[in-house]
């Protein structure tokens, strides 16, 4: 017998595809995709990767046709199929919007009651009328979506949005958020037990990937007297690296940052005394 390996469906062309391939290649794992290649298989990982329309990656996923996928949040709770989701990647962020022309006095949910929305997610939008006692009709179209009040097809429409700059070229504004987006890892919820070692190396790989990509190494020097405050302000992951310098009275302080409270704690270190504050960023990172 063959050594086993993890199936991996992922989106075979558009943003997704980009940002899926590039994460597993930050993981050390080696995929050729040839033009119009349905399959390929990883060099130095046991992964076979299927290249599939994003809309049925899901079904696959179910069927065990593939173990696991690389998928939109928005696709996995529109097709509702019974699979697991396992990890959020932190790509392919959107949102699901409901917009509607420049010129309407939008009051809240209540203002579509009675009228018609062009959507390519019909369950989704279902779910948010129901949930807000709204009863619209919904167009179901597959793209496009945002001519439809143009076109007189629909006053309303629910889409994907990233920066809003396709709704505001065709003179409509979003008023509604009804999901926030993000690629995720699904898997199929009987995977087998080979398949789930394999998964939880995988798993191992993009964790470390996503934590680097958070994180930022610094590297300041600090006049020993206030050592003490500056190193107060470092978290890091345990505690701050302190060695001293060739200059006496200085040391050299090492730590880890978030991303999020980074320049609010830089800013914080050069008022104490830091100074030669250098930032490295991190490529894994292992806890």
């Amino acid at each position: 017998m063959g050594q086993a390996k993890l199936k991996l469906a992922i989106q075979k062309s558009g943003r997704l595809h980009d940002d899926s391939m590039r994460l597993l290649k930050e993981c050390g794992i080696d995929v050729t995709n040839g033009v119009n290649k349905l399959k390929s298989e990883a060099s130095n990982f046991p992964l076979e990767v299927f290249f599939l329309r994003d809309d049925d990656i899901p079904q696959y996923v179910e069927d065990a046709v593939a173990d696991i996928g690389f998928v939109g949040e928005n696709v996995v709770y529109e097709k509702k199929k019974k699979i697991d989701v396992t990890e959020k990647l932190g790509f392919g962020k959107c949102r699901l919007s409901i917009a509607v022309s420049k010129g309407e006095n939008y009051t809240g949910p209540g203002f579509l009651n009675n009228k018609r929305i062009a959507t390519s997610y019909p369950v989704l939008v279902e779910d948010f009328l129901k949930a807000n006692n709204v009863k619209a009709e919904i167009h179901e179209i597959s793209g496009s979506v945002e001519i439809a009040p143009g076109i007189g097809l629909a006053e309303a429409i629910c889409d994907l949005v990233s920066s809003g700059s396709t709704l505001f070229m065709n003179g409509l504004h979003e008023v509604e958020t009804i999901l926030q987006s993000q690629a995720v890892l699904i898997k199929n919820q009987q995977l087998g037990e080979e398949q789930q070692a394999i998964l939880n190396k995988l798993l191992f790989r993009i964790q470390a990937v996503k934590k680097a990509k958070n994180t930022k190494y610094v590297l300041l020097n600090a006049p020993n007297e206030k050592l003490e405050e500056i190193i107060s302000l470092l978290p890091g992951m345990k505690s701050p690296t302190v060695l001293p310098l060739a200059e006496k009275g200085w040391s050299s302080v090492h730590s880890v940052l978030s991303e999020s409270e980074f320049w609010d704690i830089i800013e914080k270190l050069k008022a104490a005394g830091a100074q030669g504050i250098l930032v490295v960023p991190i490529e894994k990172m292992i806890i």
